[in-house]
Parts: C-alpha cells; sequence; structure tokens
C-alpha cells in the first residue's frame, strides 16, 4: 500500500503526536495528513490555517474540509500551501527524517528531513502552547554535513553543519498554535 490514513484525530495538535509516532515505524510517504476544517470536529480546537498546513506538509499534504467555505485571505493562504508542498515534497517524502523535540515531552515539537546528500535541509519547528517571557530557544540540527555551510531562504544568514548541529538554530515564536518552517541549503 502505497499510502495509509493514520487515525481518523485531524485536529492539528494532535497530529504532531500522531505523525511524530508513526514516522517512528513508517515512512513519511506512507502518512496522509490533511488540513482539516475549525473548530476541529473532534476536540473543538480552533488553530490557525497556516499551523494546520504545516503540520499537514510533514506527510502526505492534503485538505480535508469544505473548500467552498474558505474566505478570499484563506483561498490565497492555501494556493501558497499547496505551492511549497509542491516544493517541498521531494524533500519531505524522500529525505531522512530526524525527530528533534518530541510532542510528549513538553508544548513544542520539532523534526527535520534532510537531502541524502545533505545539501538541503527543511526544519518544522511547532510551539503548541506560549510561555510568558520565555527563554530565546536553540534547536540542536541532525543529519547536517559539519563541514559545509548553510544557508537559510529567504535570510542572508549563514551557519556552520557543525555549528547548527552543536550548538543549534535560534527559533522564537509568539503565541500558541504557532509554527515555522526553515528550509536550509548548503552555500
Amino acid at each position: 500500500m502505497p499510502q495509509t490514513w493514520t487515525s481518523d484525530d485531524t485536529d492539528a495538535v494532535e497530529r504532531l503526536k500522531i505523525q511524530y509516532g508513526t514516522s517512528i515505524v513508517y515512512p513519511v510517504s506512507t502518512m496522509g495528513a490533511h488540513v482539516s476544517a475549525v473548530p476541529n470536529h473532534q476536540v473543538g480546537r480552533i488553530t490557525s490555517l497556516a499551523f494546520r498546513g504545516d503540520v499537514a506538509m510533514s506527510g502526505n499534504f492534503g485538505y480535508e474540509l469544505d473548500l467552498s467555505k474558505f474566505t478570499d485571505e484563506d483561498k490565497e493562504i492555501a494556493k501558497a500551501q499547496i505551492a511549497t508542498y509542491k516544493r517541498i515534497r521531494p524533500l519531505v517524502q524522500q529525505g531522512d527524517m530526524f525527530r528533534l523535540r518530541s510532542p510528549f515531552e513538553g508544548h513544542e515539537t520539532a523534526w527535520i528531513f534532510v537531502s541524502e546528500d545533505q545539501s538541503e535541509a527543511l526544519l518544522f519547528y511547532y510551539q503548541v502552547l506560549a510561555e510568558p517571557n520565555g527563554p530565546i530557544r536553540f534547536i540542536k540540527l541532525e543529519g547536517l554535513d559539519p563541514e559545509r555551510d548553510y544557508c537559510l531562504e529567504g535570510s542572508q544568514e549563514v551557519y556552520g553543519g557543525d555549528r547548527l548541529m552543536s550548538a543549534g538554530l535560534p527559533v522564537s515564536l509568539q503565541g500558541d498554535f504557532t509554527s515555522m518552517v526553515i528550509h536550509l541549503r548548503c552555500c
């Protein structure tokens, strides 16, 4: 079977645990992961379309909701999500996945997909609950080439692979149910 539905639970926060656990046993390419409606019909939680999309992009991305109810802004976000996923799909589905922060151990989750030649990586970072005056967090990456430099897409920042894996990449988000996706390429 090329793909499986891992759970009827489509809440994005719940999916972090489901997808994290499933990825231990099955390749990400086999995991259906969809954006569903809010409030979520299982838990009643309301999360942004951006957060739901970032969670679903760590599997076989899709939508499972009534698109006719989308606002014009929602449609633009969905178009951007689809374009992004088409661009990153090979890295997500064929890259090596490293689990960096467990959703079972706190209010943040992180994982990274790294290309076989270590020239490209995609970091997904999720914050479920915000912390007032929280510290700057550093995510230690895995799977990179310690001898190469990596550029952050859309930025002038350059980091050595050795630094990213030993000291980490600073991340900062504001608010509950927020996320970021960081694309790194060798430069």
